[in-house]
C-alpha cells in the first residue's frame, strides 16, 4: 500500500470517528413513539405548547376570522424553520417538513372557536366577550405545532414529506372543503387528525374503523299564515299552531320511518315568532339539524324534512318555504375511518401507550368536517383523553364550562408525529426492477 493511500485511509477513519452517531437513527419503527413522547414531555417543549394553547384560548376567533391565530401559527413555524404556504381558505396555513417528494402524509388541526361565553374562571379565560374555545381547537393547534417541533427535531428520520394543515371554520363553516378546493392537500396520500375527549382518561385514545361521526346538515323554514288579535283567532291563520304540528311531525321521521338499528337525529333548536302575548303573528321561523351515518339515509332524511314541513303547514292552511343553507353551512358527510389506517393507528398507538389504553370508540352523532378530506383520500380521526386521575367530571364539548387538561398535549403531539413519520417509512414508493430481458451490450 502506497504512503499517500495510507494517509488517506487514516484521515477518513479519524473524520468518521469525530462524527457523533445518534442511536435514534438506528431505531426500529416500534421505538419511535416512545422517543417522541419523551421529547414532547421535556419541560421546554411542554411549556412551549402550553403557552401557545393559552394565547389562542385567550383570543378566540370564529370561523374564517382566525387572523391572529393564523399569524401566531406562522410565527411558530418561522421559529422552527418550517416553510409554509398561506393563505388557504382565508386564514388557513399549510406547512411542510421533509424532502418535498413522495410519499406525502398530512396532519390536520382546526383553528376556530365557538360563539359562546366562557364560564370557566381561570387565569387564561377568553378575553373576547361571547367567544370561547369550547371544543378544544386551541389544544389541537398547540399539539400540531408540538408535533411539528418533534418532527423537525428528528427530520433525519423522514423518508418523504409531512404536510401540516391548520384549517379554519370547522364549526359549521366547511373549512375542510374550502382547503381542498384551494389545493391545500395536493399529492397527499393519507391524513390524520385528533379530537380531545373529556370522557376518556388521560393517556387513553379511542377510535374505530368505518363511521365514527355522523353526516350533518341544517334546515330553516318560514311558516306563513295570517296575523291578528289572539282574542278572535277565527279571523287569523295561526302559524305558531302550524309550526308546533310541524315539529311534532318531524320527530316521527326518526321514531316511525327510520330503521331502529340505523341511528338518525332530527332536532329543532330554533323557534322564533311573535312578540306580544295577545297577537297571532304573520309568520314563524324554525330551524334545526339532522344527522345520519350514510349518504343514502341522509339524502332521504333531507327529502322527508322538506315534505313534512310543507305539507303539515298546508294542513293548517299555512304556506312554508324550506332552506337548507348549504352555501353558509355546507352539509358534512359522515366521518368514515379507513380500515387499513385503523389497523395502522392501533399499532402505533399501542407502541406509545400500551394496547390496553387504545379503546374502541362508539359512533357519535356529532358532525366533523374532517370528512371532506376522507372523500378524496384515506383519512383517520381518533379521540384523545383528557380525564385525569382525580376523577373530576369534565364538561362536554360545546359547553361554556368546557376545559382542556393540558397534560394531554404531549400525548397528542407525540402520537401525531409518530403516525406521520412511521407512515412515510412504511409507504416508500416501489423501485422498479430492471427489465430482466434486457442485456447489456458486450
Amino acid at each position: 500500500m502506497g504512503f499517500s493511500k495510507l494517509v488517506f485511509l487514516i484521515s477518513v477513519h479519524i473524520l468518521f470517528s469525530l462524527i457523533p452517531i445518534s442511536s435514534e437513527f438506528e431505531l426500529t419503527p416500534q421505538e419511535i413513539p416512545k422517543i417522541f413522547f419523551k421529547f414532547a414531555k421535556k419541560a421546554e417543549v411542554f411549556d412551549w405548547m402550553v403557552g401557545i394553547r393559552r394565547k389562542i384560548h385567550e383570543n378566540p376567533e370564529l370561523g374564517y376570522e382566525e387572523f391572529e391565530t393564523s399569524k401566531l401559527i406562522r410565527e411558530k413555524l418561522d421559529e422552527l424553520g418550517i416553510p409554509y404556504k398561506h393563505p388557504f381558505a382565508v386564514t388557513g396555513v399549510v406547512g411542510y417538513i421533509g424532502s418535498g417528494k413522495p410519499p406525502f402524509v398530512a396532519l390536520r388541526a382546526d383553528m376556530d372557536a365557538l360563539a359562546m361565553q366562557e364560564m370557566v374562571e381561570w387565569e387564561h379565560k377568553s378575553k373576547i366577550h361571547g367567544k370561547m374555545h369550547g371544543c378544544g381547537h386551541d389544544a389541537h393547534v398547540a399539539m400540531l405545532l408540538g408535533a411539528a417541533k418533534i418532527i423537525q427535531e428528528h427530520k433525519q428520520m423522514l423518508k418523504g414529506t409531512v404536510v401540516l394543515v391548520f384549517q379554519p371554520a370547522e364549526e359549521g363553516g366547511g373549512g375542510g372543503k374550502k382547503m381542498l378546493d384551494a389545493g391545500a392537500l395536493e399529492n397527499v396520500e393519507a391524513i390524520f387528525a385528533l379530537h380531545v375527549d373529556p370522557d376518556l382518561l388521560l393517556g387513553e385514545v379511542a377510535s374505530r374503523a368505518g363511521p365514527i361521526f355522523a353526516g350533518s346538515g341544517f334546515f330553516e323554514a318560514v311558516i306563513s299564515g295570517k296575523g291578528g288579535h289572539a282574542a278572535i283567532p277565527q279571523h287569523s291563520i295561526d302559524p305558531i299552531l302550524a309550526a308546533s304540528n310541524v315539529i311534532v311531525s318531524l320527530q316521527h321521521l326518526v321514531s316511525r320511518e327510520a330503521d331502529p338499528l340505523d341511528s338518525q337525529v332530527v332536532s329543532v333548536g330554533h323557534f322564533q315568532g311573535g312578540g306580544a302575548f295577545n297577537v297571532i303573528p304573520d309568520s314563524v321561523t324554525i330551524g334545526g339539524t339532522f344527522r345520519a351515518f350514510s349518504k343514502k339515509v341522509f339524502a332521504q332524511l333531507k327529502k322527508r324534512i322538506e315534505e313534512v314541513i310543507v305539507r303539515q303547514a298546508a294542513v293548517q292552511r299555512c304556506n312554508a318555504t324550506v332552506n337548507f343553507n348549504e352555501d353558509e353551512k355546507p352539509f358534512f358527510p359522515p366521518t368514515i375511518n379507513d380500515k387499513d389506517l385503523h389497523e395502522y393507528f392501533h399499532k402505533v398507538a399501542a407502541d406509545l401507550l400500551g394496547s390496553s389504553r387504545v379503546k374502541d370508540a362508539q359512533m357519535r352523532m356529532g358532525g366533523e368536517d374532517f370528512s371532506f378530506y376522507q372523500q378524496v383520500m384515506p383519512g383517520y380521526m381518533y379521540l384523545l383523553g383528557l380525564q385525569d386521575e382525580t376523577g373530576e367530571n369534565l364538561a362536554s364539548a360545546h359547553s361554556p364550562y368546557f376545559k382542556v387538561n393540558e397534560d394531554a398535549l404531549p400525548y397528542g403531539a407525540a402520537l401525531q408525529a409518530s403516525l406521520a413519520v412511521r407512515y412515510l417509512l412504511e409507504h416508500q414508493p416501489e423501485v422498479p426492477l430492471r427489465n430482466s430481458n434486457k442485456h447489456d451490450e458486450l
